[in-house]
């Protein structure tokens, strides 16, 4: 049976790569956001999630013309796949960050439960931890960052991730639906790597994303893999590449980056520090786009 997944926010940075991949899984995707996405067999909607009259109408309304013809009525969705958000500080008022960004995530989870809809996978963010829009120098509480790490950013962007896990975290302990988070590190689309020789050179330049990023199709895979995995909960999962963006070890960039900060376990030479071992681990993620493939040192 063909799932019918309904995306918010699919025609992002990170939106516009991931659906091509559930489509080529067989997937039938409908997409709502503020802009439509021009990809084949995608159906849009324009949908402010702010509004949760709108959210609920979009998950409980036809999606194409092609739905009418059967007679069976509106066809629930197997999943709810949710990215719509404000996608950084520096965009919008900071309290606009954190309103958009947090009611729209409750509008979307309590739709989709009420609905009867058992799995929700949000895009929460490496910004969590705390380091990426930090004043100033931040040391970590320990390393590697892992799911387990006492998340304490200072910016409204990031606050507002860990509050919408928590938000996740309620509606999956009242319902018993499966609602997992991805903790997504800074996108990377297939054209960018250029920006890598510059990464290496100056490995200052990705203090504040410690060193990882995730291939913008390697996430179609994670969220493939969650879309698949029942039965967890509430969960989160960093999504990030396998290893550090930098010639200097994983230990090397921590002794330079972060003096005396305690490693939780032992590393391999060039693990990445916002560890993605859970995701590996618990989902079965295979690293597909490891960045020395596309760039010449």
């Amino acid at each position: 049976m063909t799932k019918r997944i309904l995306f918010t926010g699919g025609s992002g940075k990170a939106g516009r790569h991931v659906i091509p991949w559930l489509i080529d899984k067989g997937y039938e995707v409908h997409n709502i956001d503020l802009v439509p996405l021009d990809y084949p067999g995608v159906t849009n909607l324009t949908v402010d999630i702010t509004d949760s009259g709108q959210v609920f109408n979009a998950l409980s309304m036809h999606t194409d013309f092609s739905d009418l013809e059967h007679g069976k009525g509106v066809q629930p969705f197997d999943a709810v796949v949710h990215f719509a958000a404000i996608p950084r500080i520096l965009i919008k008022p900071d309290n606009e960050t954190f309103r958009v960004n947090t009611i729209g995530t409750y509008n979307v989870i309590e739709a989709a439960v009420k609905l009867g809809i058992r799995k929700v996978v949000i895009a929460s963010s490496e910004t969590t931890y705390g380091i990426c829009f930090a004043e100033g120098d931040k040391l970590p509480h320990y390393l590697p960052f892992d799911e387990d790490y006492d998340v304490d950013p200072m910016d409204s962007y990031g606050l507002s991730k860990v509050v919408n896990e928590k938000t996740a975290r309620a509606f999956a302990e009242r319902t018993g639906a499966d609602v997992y988070a991805l903790r997504i590190g800074n996108v990377i689309e297939p054209d960018e790597y250029g920006m890598f020789t510059e990464f290496v050179e100056k490995p200052e330049t990705r203090l504040r994303n410690a060193w990882c990023y995730i291939d913008a199709r390697d996430l179609g895979q994670m969220v493939h893999l969650c879309i698949e995995k029942d039965g967890l909960g509430f969960q989160v999962f960093n999504a990030t590449n396998d290893t550090v963006t930098a010639q200097m070890t994983t230990q090397e960039l921590a002794a330079r980056f972060f003096p005396g900060v305690a490693f939780k376990r032992d590393m391999a030479r060039d693990e990445g520090l916002i560890s993605n071992a859970k995701i590996r681990e618990v989902l079965g993620f295979k690293e597909e786009h490891d960045w020395r493939k596309y760039v010449n040192l």
